[in-house]
């Protein structure tokens, strides 16, 4: 993994309050990027940016944003093009878990959960897409989940949650044939349930693992950086990270 071949990029990443969105970000500051964090929790969010910013040395710039909100994602994407009309990568992570049977959760909550994944990351996407074709080598990277492929297991997942991942693939397969031959990759990465673990706690995060071990954040970090990083004529289209621990497939 050659991290350093970022070093000066700028990248926006979704969903960077905490958790996978977190590691991108403060695993991509590490490596000299300029990172740019979206998320809807304040605390999380100034707080990942302030522990990057003390490891680091310069704080990433952060906006407070609910991707459910599809007006207020519109509104953000065009005040982000404006800000940054060079955008060298997007990092559509952000999606809202949402688990149990049809009866168990409200009419809200089903919405807010396709909403982020699928509209927010849709929207954000096409506004941001001039600034990323104005670097001539721009790169989008959907963070799905195996959710999103064809006859995967439901597990814990709800409805809702297997529909919106099954949307991104969609989104993810149209935007690449869409941009096919325009100055930007569209790559998508599919994590299995996840053990969630932070680059901040370095012991955690270089642990000896396994081959019993769970898929980690690392794992996922790792893997989109690879796709990131390869010569412009190769397009992973899509990274499955497969879990003999997860019992995803069927």
């Amino acid at each position: 993994m050659d991290a350093c071949a970022l070093e000066g990029k700028k990248i926006l990443i979704t969903g960077a309050a905490r958790g996978l969105g977190a590691a991108f970000a403060t695993v991509l500051a590490d490596a000299g990027a300029q990172i740019i964090m979206t998320g809807r929790l304040t605390e999380m969010l100034e707080g990942t940016a302030e522990a990057i910013r003390l490891r680091c040395g310069s704080k990433p710039e952060t906006h407070l944003l609910d991707m459910a909100d599809s007006g207020r994602v519109n509104e953000f994407g065009e005040t982000i093009a404006k800000a940054h009309p060079k955008l060298d990568i997007l990092i559509n992570n952000a999606a809202q878990w949402l688990s149990g049977s049809i009866g168990e959760y409200d009419a809200y909550s089903a919405v807010n959960t396709i909403n982020a994944a699928v509209t927010g990351s849709f929207l954000l996407t096409r506004q941001l897409l001039p600034s990323l074709m104005a670097t001539g080598a721009g790169d989008i990277l959907n963070i799905v989940s195996t959710s999103g492929i064809a006859n995967t297991a439901l597990q814990t997942a709800a409805v809702p949650f297997y529909m919106a991942k099954h949307a991104q693939t969609g989104m993810s397969n149209g935007l690449r044939q869409e941009l096919k031959g325009k100055p930007v990759r569209v790559q998508a990465l599919y994590p299995p349930d996840l053990d969630t673990i932070s680059p901040l706690n370095d012991d955690e995060w270089n642990a000896v693992r396994d081959e019993t071990s769970m898929t980690t954040s690392r794992d996922v970090v790792e893997a989109g950086i690879f796709a990131l990083t390869r010569p412009r004529h190769v397009t992973m289209a899509s990274i499955v990270l497969d879990s003999d621990n997860g019992g995803m497939f069927d």
